[in-house]
């Protein structure tokens, strides 16, 4: 059901559902099915996420600390080339939700912005700017960091004229040539691809932001994460779980006779 997920992934899931098997015997019964990925690709994707690194001074310690915001593009089968633009949740893993578009530009990446605060508004149950602290004068104090490249949209005047009308958020630009330095966001978009569009036959627009949609709820909610320690991205954001601890549901004993 889901080719793309290796013998750790499947099993997380299998310990979710309270089944206690070790990964040795979910790496076997792979194996001997003809399941396994190459071994090359889960090299690669060791490597890049080794080479992330931080583009603040300070880890965040909690969700709606830092947000990273990027583009990436995808080519339909009739021929039309999109992009996508979402901001994802440092800490948590979550993703705040897509904006399709066929540009790419500062508006593309304001209405991403968008998406990011109404989705972390509803999870949150308020606005963030009411869970902003406030100095002495009253000021709001930034809550979350938006962290991008430095490319054209993130460096117009329309995008940092949006950025300061909104005193919850600041934006931090990457150093130049140092992708790395976004790579939560860049690992985020490799894994929709990889997982789920690269998988599709899918024709237009429409299609692409039904897919990335119906994978954005599956990722946040049911595919455990290595970097959360096993654990569910909403689990993490929603803090019912610990991106340190995993959270296993103790597996049923039945009783011998």
């Amino acid at each position: 059901a889901r080719p793309a997920w290796g013998h750790r992934k499947v099993w997380a899931m299998c310990r979710h559902d309270g089944l206690a098997v070790s990964q040795a015997s979910v790496l076997r019964l792979l194996r001997d099915e003809g399941l396994l990925l190459e071994a090359n690709y889960q090299r690669e994707r060791r490597q890049l996420a080794a080479r992330r690194k931080a583009a603040f001074a300070v880890e965040p310690t909690g969700a709606n600390q830092v947000w990273q915001l990027d583009f990436t593009e995808f080519e339909t089968t009739t021929g039309g080339i999109w992009r996508l633009a979402g901001c994802r949740d440092h800490w948590s893993k979550y993703e705040l939700g897509w904006h399709v578009s066929p540009t790419a530009n500062q508006h593309d990446a304001i209405t991403a912005i968008e998406l990011a605060l109404d989705e972390a508004a509803r999870l949150a149950g308020r606005p963030l700017i009411d869970l902003a602290a406030r100095d002495v004068d009253g000021n709001v104090v930034p809550l979350v960091t938006v962290v991008t490249d430095n490319g054209g949209p993130f460096r117009s005047f329309r995008f940092e004229a949006f950025i300061a009308t909104h005193p919850e958020l600041r934006h931090v630009r990457t150093r130049v040539r140092s992708p790395g330095q976004n790579g939560s966001r860049e690992r985020g978009f490799g894994t929709l691809k990889y997982e789920r569009l690269f998988l599709e036959e899918i024709d237009d627009a429409l299609a692409l932001v039904e897919h990335a949609e119906d994978y954005r709820i599956d990722y946040n909610t049911v595919r455990p994460h290595e970097a959360l320690s096993w654990n569910r991205p909403l689990q993490v954001h929603l803090g019912l779980a610990d991106p340190k601890i995993p959270n296993f549901p103790e597996p049923e004993i039945l009783p011998t006779t």
